[in-house]
Protein backbone atom coordinates (compact mmCIF):
# COMPACT_ATOMS: atom_id res chain seq x y z
CA UNK A 1 0.00 0.00 0.00
CA UNK A 2 1.36 3.35 -1.09
CA UNK A 3 0.96 6.10 1.86
CA UNK A 4 1.64 8.88 0.25
CA UNK A 5 4.56 11.22 -0.06
CA UNK A 6 5.81 11.83 3.54
CA UNK A 7 9.93 12.49 2.67
CA UNK A 8 11.49 14.63 0.15
CA UNK A 9 15.24 14.69 -0.15
CA UNK A 10 17.36 17.41 -1.60
CA UNK A 11 20.92 17.02 -3.27
CA UNK A 12 23.11 19.88 -1.60
CA UNK A 13 26.97 20.72 -3.05
CA UNK A 14 27.55 22.51 0.25
CA UNK A 15 25.82 21.03 3.13
CA UNK A 16 26.44 23.87 5.81
CA UNK A 17 24.90 26.48 3.37
CA UNK A 18 22.15 24.20 3.02
CA UNK A 19 21.51 23.42 6.17
CA UNK A 20 21.66 27.52 7.07
CA UNK A 21 18.72 27.96 4.49
CA UNK A 22 16.83 24.75 5.08
CA UNK A 23 16.87 25.86 8.69
CA UNK A 24 15.80 28.92 8.42
CA UNK A 25 12.92 27.69 5.35
CA UNK A 26 11.50 25.47 7.99
CA UNK A 27 11.49 26.93 11.23
CA UNK A 28 13.05 23.79 12.72
CA UNK A 29 16.35 22.65 14.73
CA UNK A 30 17.42 18.78 12.15
CA UNK A 31 16.88 16.01 14.05
CA UNK A 32 19.63 13.70 12.42
CA UNK A 33 23.08 16.30 11.80
CA UNK A 34 25.60 14.45 9.95
CA UNK A 35 28.21 15.01 7.22
CA UNK A 36 26.38 12.77 5.42
CA UNK A 37 22.85 13.54 5.75
CA UNK A 38 20.61 16.37 8.05
CA UNK A 39 17.04 15.33 8.15
CA UNK A 40 13.96 17.67 9.79
CA UNK A 41 10.77 16.18 10.75
CA UNK A 42 7.83 18.87 10.58
CA UNK A 43 4.36 17.11 11.51
CA UNK A 44 4.73 13.93 9.17
CA UNK A 45 6.51 15.61 6.51
CA UNK A 46 10.20 14.57 6.42
CA UNK A 47 12.93 16.78 4.28
CA UNK A 48 16.40 15.31 4.30
CA UNK A 49 19.93 16.88 3.01
CA UNK A 50 21.87 14.83 1.21
CA UNK A 51 25.31 16.06 0.11
CA UNK A 52 25.98 12.95 -2.27
CA UNK A 53 22.53 12.77 -3.69
CA UNK A 54 24.34 14.44 -7.35
CA UNK A 55 26.83 11.60 -6.98
CA UNK A 56 23.89 8.94 -7.04
CA UNK A 57 21.92 10.43 -10.08
CA UNK A 58 19.77 12.85 -7.95
CA UNK A 59 19.61 16.35 -9.69
CA UNK A 60 16.74 17.36 -7.79
CA UNK A 61 14.70 16.60 -5.26
CA UNK A 62 13.06 13.36 -4.94
CA UNK A 63 9.79 12.80 -3.48
CA UNK A 64 9.82 9.57 -1.69
CA UNK A 65 6.73 7.56 -1.64
CA UNK A 66 6.02 6.08 2.03
CA UNK A 67 4.96 2.04 0.81
CA UNK A 68 4.61 -1.05 2.88
CA UNK A 69 5.92 -3.42 0.24
CA UNK A 70 9.69 -1.59 -1.12
CA UNK A 71 10.01 -5.12 -3.08
CA UNK A 72 6.82 -5.64 -4.77
CA UNK A 73 6.54 -1.58 -5.41
CA UNK A 74 9.39 -1.65 -7.21
CA UNK A 75 8.96 -4.74 -8.79
CA UNK A 76 5.87 -3.52 -10.23
CA UNK A 77 7.20 -0.11 -11.46
CA UNK A 78 10.22 -1.78 -13.43
CA UNK A 79 7.60 -3.85 -15.49
CA UNK A 80 5.95 -1.21 -15.85
CA UNK A 81 8.89 0.05 -17.40
CA UNK A 82 10.91 2.48 -14.59
CA UNK A 83 14.51 2.22 -14.38
CA UNK A 84 16.54 1.58 -11.46
CA UNK A 85 18.57 4.36 -10.13
CA UNK A 86 19.78 3.03 -6.90
CA UNK A 87 18.46 -0.46 -5.80
CA UNK A 88 17.22 -0.83 -2.05
CA UNK A 89 19.72 0.29 0.37
CA UNK A 90 19.19 0.33 4.43
CA UNK A 91 19.51 4.08 5.64
CA UNK A 92 19.65 3.34 9.35
CA UNK A 93 16.97 1.61 11.54
CA UNK A 94 16.04 -0.60 9.50
CA UNK A 95 14.38 2.18 7.14
CA UNK A 96 14.84 0.85 3.47
CA UNK A 97 15.07 3.25 0.00
CA UNK A 98 15.25 2.95 -3.43
CA UNK A 99 15.02 5.16 -6.51
CA UNK A 100 13.88 4.63 -10.01
CA UNK A 101 12.85 6.46 -13.08
CA UNK A 102 10.15 6.80 -15.11
CA UNK A 103 10.30 6.82 -18.96
CA UNK A 104 10.84 10.65 -19.05
CA UNK A 105 13.53 10.66 -16.75
CA UNK A 106 11.17 11.68 -13.77
CA UNK A 107 12.77 10.40 -10.64
CA UNK A 108 10.69 7.88 -8.57
CA UNK A 109 11.72 7.56 -4.31
CA UNK A 110 10.21 4.72 -2.19
CA UNK A 111 10.79 4.41 1.36
CA UNK A 112 9.71 1.52 3.57
CA UNK A 113 9.76 2.07 7.39
CA UNK A 114 10.32 -0.92 9.85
Amino acid sequence: MNEGIKTIIYPVQDLEKAKTLFGRLLGVEPIADAPYYVGYDIGDQHVGLDPNGHRHGQNGPTAYHDVDDIEGTMKALLEAGAETVQDIKDVGGGKRTAVLKDQNGNIIGLTQNP
